[in-house]
């Protein structure tokens, strides 16, 4: 996949931006806010309709806009393809567009620009809550499985409608008369989450076991382990059995759920551990072993996404070499020699040996 260029109106402080890029390397350098992470984030959005920073999509609305667009020519899937995102402030839905065709989501876009993300917060996703474990998780099989994408959609919105049925029914009782019909879809539901989320972390450990014990020089013993609710004896179980053992661990837990007005249990907390050599990395491992981690991950996604469409994903370094001692920024950087590479820095002088430098300042290039 190369993203051969790219156009911006309206999108954070870009008022109007036209870019051409290099199939290979292309380094990004500036002062900070002046817009480098802002130009990385254009480039996701454009591949998979979602933002790794803004939670609204009017927040990517540059101020007092009263819509932005994200404009990009893509040679993917042997052709060459164009992407358009139009964005609007407030609740107005968006606009996605493919080779001049409206289309309805995100999934209609899957595989036509995947991107893998390294930015300074993943360096520690290994040692924050289980929370930030689980977006990384759900990005990455939201662009490799649309469907898991779908599921994952109408999860949170019924989940989202039973937390209000929890929270409303002490004053209006006659609202847990509905709420069997949302257990039952949850359940139902989230078998199908567990079920991507088990294939896919198992094929992520095996991956990012491998570089790791390159990055260590087989020091230690990567492991990952995906978590989720205790009923479920074998994440591999057919959707079928998955969905009873959730229905078990829901039992098990409703009256808690209605005395606390909350979910209590479900797929929306699951989690995966990390061990080296049989050590809890959370609670144990050093800044550099956590680090060497999660550039194991990221590169590990890399390669799965890679296997899944036959074409490296194009790879997004956001200032994250400058949190890496030499030795680690070469191995990244040795990883790099295959599929389009952007890399944010803000000294010019840096990584002068790489593919095509761009400067940008207030939001233009210089």
């Amino acid at each position: 996949m190369i993203l051969e260029s790219l156009s911006l109106q309206g999108f954070r402080n870009y008022q109007q931006a036209e870019f051409e890029f290099d199939p290979g390397v292309n380094l990004i350098v500036g002062d900070n806010a002046q817009g480098k992470t802002n130009l990385l984030e254009a480039i996701s959005y454009l591949g998979s309709g979602k933002s790794f920073r803004a939670q609204k999509t009017g927040e990517m609305v540059g101020f007092s806009r009263e819509f932005a667009e994200i404009s990009g020519n893509v040679f993917s899937q042997e052709r060459r393809q164009n992407l358009r995102f139009v964005l609007f402030p407030g609740a107005r839905p968006r606009q996605i567009w493919r080779n001049g065709a409206k289309k309805k989501s995100a999934g209609d876009i899957a595989g036509v620009l995947p991107t893998v993300l390294f930015c300074p917060e993943d360096l520690l996703i290994l040692k924050s809550g289980a929370a930030q474990r689980r977006r990384f998780g759900d990005s990455a099989l939201c662009q490799l499985r649309p469907n898991y994408d779908a599921a994952l959609t109408e999860y949170n919105r019924i989940l989202e409608q039973k937390s209000r049925i929890l929270k409303d029914h002490f004053e209006n009782p006659r609202l847990l008369d509905i709420l069997p019909e949302y257990n039952a879809r949850l359940c139902q539901v989230g078998a199908l989450l567990i079920s991507y989320r088990a294939r896919f972390y198992d094929g992520l450990g095996k991956a990012a076991a491998v570089y790791h014990n390159q990055l260590s020089a087989g020091a230690e013993d990567f492991r990952l382990e995906y978590k989720t609710v205790s009923t479920v004896k074998d994440v591999f179980a057919p959707v079928a059995q998955l969905t009873q053992d959730l229905q078990a661990h829901l039992e098990s837990h409703a009256r808690g759920e209605l005395e606390s007005g909350q979910c209590l249990t479900g797929p929306h907390r699951d989690d995966f551990t990390v061990t080296l050599s049989g050590v809890d990395l959370k609670a144990y491992g050093s800044q550099g072993q956590t680090r060497t981690s999660a550039i194991s991950l990221k590169l590990a996604q890399r390669e799965l996404m890679a296997r899944e469409w036959g074409e490296q994903p194009v790879l997004l370094l956001d200032d994250v070499l400058s949190e890496l001692d030499p030795g680690r920024q070469d191995f990244v950087l040795n990883q790099i020699v295959t599929g389009q590479v952007f890399i944010t820095c803000c000294e010019p002088g840096r990584f002068t040996r790489l593919g095509k430098t761009m400067t940008i300042h207030q939001g233009s290039v210089v």
